[in-house]
């Protein structure tokens, strides 16, 4: 009876965990409910990087990721939100690394969900167009990149973006189409550079 009263009392879940790290920012309460959701982290990061020690990479960088993140966002579902996080996370990785950027669907999640999949045949070309949709991400004026990186790299909705980085909700959606309109002349203009 005991036993069972003290199990209950200290079997915190996913919210009690996450309410207790946004109110004390103790990082031994988030690396608990970090720890019960890292197989989870591994086995996703896994799938996407195809190799382990970049899979347990990453899952270090998404702890790390988390400090901050679980501070300034609401997460109603932790493990949702984290599978979302860590999927990104991977997505991004392999972004700066292989990314073929041909028409509109630059930031389509279904093509990069393609392309994950997909090995390319010539890796010194994908290189190349990496290397230059990271030349063009930083051509891009300061606000238009931040409005870029967080909704197409953490899936932050126009508000979110708004109250993280106090642009007004108007300013974001127009530094989100500018910048995918000059992201894509930009990479027009070096591939027929």
């Amino acid at each position: 009876m005991f036993l069972k009263l003290f199990r209950r009392k200290t079997a915190l879940t996913d919210a009690d965990y996450l309410s207790e790290y946004r109110r004390t920012g103790n990082l031994t309460d988030l690396g608990e409910l970090y720890e019960r959701h890292m197989e989870m982290v591994f086995a996703i990061c896994f799938r996407y990087l195809h190799d382990e020690d970049d899979a347990k990479d990453a899952v270090m960088q998404v702890f790390e990721q988390l400090i901050t993140d679980l501070r300034t966002n609401d997460v109603r579902n932790f493990k949702s939100w984290l599978h979302s996080l860590t999927r990104n996370y991977c997505l991004m990785q392999l972004r700066s690394k292989r990314i073929m950027v041909s028409d509109e669907g630059l930031f389509d999640d279904e093509a990069y969900e393609a392309l994950v999949a997909h090995t390319p045949e010539n890796n010194d070309e994908l290189d190349v167009q990496l290397a230059d949709l990271g030349d063009c991400l930083q051509t891009l004026v300061v606000e238009q990149r931040k409005s870029v990186e967080l909704f197409y790299f953490q899936q932050l909705c126009y508000q979110q973006i708004a109250d993280q980085t106090g642009f007004a909700l108007t300013k974001v959606k127009s530094y989100l189409q500018n910048g995918k309109r000059n992201l894509k002349l930009c990479m027009e203009g070096k591939q027929h550079g």
